[in-house]
């Protein structure tokens, strides 16, 4: 069936199409009903059903005679190592720690904290957590110990599963001293700790808390796999850059299984034994769909990759990966291929390594410009399709369905919503835009099985944050357009549209066109305080490595660019070249950060911000010279 076919079919028969894609998982009790309300006035999926996560993505498997097919490859550029584990070995190791956790009262709705490095034992603990029912929440490693601690009250956890360090290319990041840090400050305490010591750096246990993780499984009996209602919640995760109490978003078991199996499908065109690459890390919502459960629930082979995109030890660091594990679909952030370009704007490391069993690249996780997608489609010779999500949806809104229909991709955009989803674009009064018009995204109620039913703990703060502005509605966050073809454009977070002398522009779309001079690698445009027009846009610009042109030239080049291309009403007239802009560890730019350094507010570094030093090299740029050009 086609695209439109398959979309309209939805449309028509939600709740018989949702119930048909249901039944490529192995429940327990199959649901005789989609869709149900709550008593709090919402909607939930699957909620008579009966499933197990951990089933579905390694022990059936197993039952069906591919036991020795590889379900994860761990790739470690970091400690030199390279590892397989099939899903017999994994279903075994995953079991006798669901068994450790089940002996020491673990069970079904217990929360289970995992603050791990990209190691398959990061794996492996979410699994066993779905195996017995428990509920994970997954913290990025390496994040300081306040971010941990405020994330351990609101999940209150009665286990930890911890490593004993991450291994940076030019550093080791202790991780337990980090977590007796976090515990020191956290209100709940939990019951026990497991700690995977790495040789890198072992660490020192608390004899009345701690516990060694090969000590702690070692005479375990394996525990089978708990079955749990559909709308019981699999995991807890919290989203990246909040202040305060996080945000925990819950991913309801059903319907996260039903959508993933679907998507790589449909979405990635994955097969099963086939290799599927996320190059994300498990502490991140791409991480937890991508990497763990979308492809073993397929039946697909997993990359754990342990690394970075150049450094580890070039930036044909990605290139070996994928010839060397036969990875046949490629997904990652474009702010990594961005960092790559860089480092070799010619793609000549890519024609060193055989890549002929890759078929397709996807990118998400921010805005892809245009002339990045181009570069990657030149240098690999395979489509290289922006795709639009959220942690909160667990999974694409937009993309192009390649497994059921490769459709014409029009640069810069996401294409096209997926079935679940009516992307509506919606102004400040909440009424429906024409096409072409930039607006608020927004999502049509009820959302899609997979998604968000709440916040963990906080039903009136999921209401406000995200159903209050728009009734009917699910508030994106993000700004954008639809064209004549139902294809999505998104053009910022909706802070980033700025108002310049009464005219509403996108800070995306001047992005588009900066980055497309052939010597920006990576640019950033944001909207400062202006006495006169409200806002002003103001670029940074990083340079290709061995750029040796002056820079005044380049700012110059940039701003008639902008001015060509966008129009005078922009008043983009300041731009500067940096050595590097801040982002999240997830490798999102920190815009507003640098919008309240911009206009001259105190600003504490982000929690999630990768290197807190590249903020005092942001400011020093932007309280130096403007580079005004008329």
């Amino acid at each position: 069936m086609s695209y439109r076919e398959v979309y309209d079919r939805w449309l028509a028969d939600p709740e018989g199409w949702w119930l048909d894609a249901a039944r490529t998982i192995d429940w327990d009790r199959a649901p005789t009903c989609a869709l149900s309300d709550t008593a709090t006035g919402g909607h939930e999926w699957f909620a008579d059903g009966l499933v197990n996560t951990c089933w579905n993505a390694v022990d059936r498997h197993v039952e069906a005679g591919h036991g020795a097919r590889n379900a994860i490859i761990y790739d470690s550029p970091v400690t030199d190592t390279v590892a397989h584990i099939t899903y017999a070995d994994l279903r075994d190791r995953v079991a006798r720690l669901a068994g450790a956790l089940s002996a020491r009262g673990i069970g079904i709705g217990d929360r289970v904290v995992i603050y791990m490095p990209m190691v398959p034992e990061a794996l492996i603990a979410m699994l066993a957590c779905a195996r017995i029912g428990a509920i994970h929440s997954v913290v990025f490693g390496g994040f300081a110990a306040h971010e941990l601690a405020v994330r351990i009250d609101d999940a209150q956890p009665r286990c930890i599963l911890a490593g004993s360090c991450g291994i940076e290319p030019s550093r080791i990041v202790p991780y337990k001293p980090l977590l007796d840090a976090a515990l020191a400050q956290s209100d709940h305490q939990p019951d026990f700790c497991v700690v995977l010591q790495r040789p890198q750096q072992p660490a020192d246990l608390h004899p009345d808390r701690d516990v060694d993780w090969d000590a702690f499984q070692r005479d375990a009996t394996p525990a089978p796999c708990q079955p749990v209602p559909g709308n019981h919640p699999a995991y807890i995760l919290y989203t990246s850059g909040t202040t305060g109490r996080p945000k925990g978003v819950v991913r309801p078991t059903g319907g996260h299984l039903v959508a993933l199996d679907w998507t790589m499908a449909n979405i990635y065109d994955m097969q099963a034994g086939e290799v599927f690459w996320a190059a994300s890390d498990v502490g991140w919502v791409v991480g937890h769909s991508y990497i763990c459960y979308a492809p073993l629930i397929h039946g697909c082979t997993t990359v754990v990759f342990e690394g970075k995109p150049v450094g580890t030890p070039d930036a044909g660091t990605f290139w070996r990966v994928m010839a060397r594990h036969g990875v046949s679909a490629f997904f990652t952030a474009p702010t990594a291929l961005r960092a790559v370009k860089r480092e070799d704007p010619a793609g000549a490391l890519a024609r060193e390594h055989d890549l002929s069993s890759l078929r397709a690249v996807y990118l998400a996780g921010e805005r892809a410009d245009p002339d990045t997608v181009e570069w990657a489609e030149r240098t690999l010779g395979v489509p290289v399709i922006d795709h639009w999500w959220q942690t909160e949806t667990g999974y694409p809104i937009a993309a192009t369905p390649r497994g059921l229909e490769p459709l014409p991709i029009k640069t810069g955009s996401p294409s096209v919503a997926m079935p679940g989803y009516d992307i509506t674009i919606l102004d400040e009064a909440g009424t429906p835009c024409p096409p072409g018009t930039l607006g608020a995204i927004a999502l049509r109620l009820p959302l899609p099985p997979g998604t968000l039913p709440t916040l963990w703990n906080a039903d009136e703060r999921f209401h406000r944050a995200y159903l209050s502005r728009f009734p009917g509605y699910y508030e994106t966050g993000d700004a954008g357009m639809l064209d004549e073809d139902g294809y999505l454009y998104v053009m910022a977070r909706t802070d980033d549209v700025i108002n310049v002398a009464g005219h509403r522009l996108s800070t995306g779309a001047m992005e588009e066109v900066l980055a497309a001079h052939p010597d920006v690698a990576e640019c950033a445009v944001i909207g400062v305080s202006d006495p006169l027009k409200g806002q002003v846009p103001v670029g940074l610009l990083c340079l290709n490595t061995g750029c040796a042109r002056p820079v005044e030239d380049i700012i110059a080049d940039c701003i008639a660019l902008v001015r060509d291309r966008i129009g005078p009403v922009a008043a983009f007239k300041r731009a500067m070249v940096v050595q590097r802009l801040p982002k999240t560890r997830s490798g999102k730019i920190l815009r507003a950060t640098m919008v309240r350094i911009a206009d001259g507010e105190t600003v504490t570094a982000p929690a999630t911000i990768d290197d807190p030093a590249i903020l005092e090299e942001i400011a020093a740029a932007l309280c130096g010279p403007a580079n005004p050009q008329s």
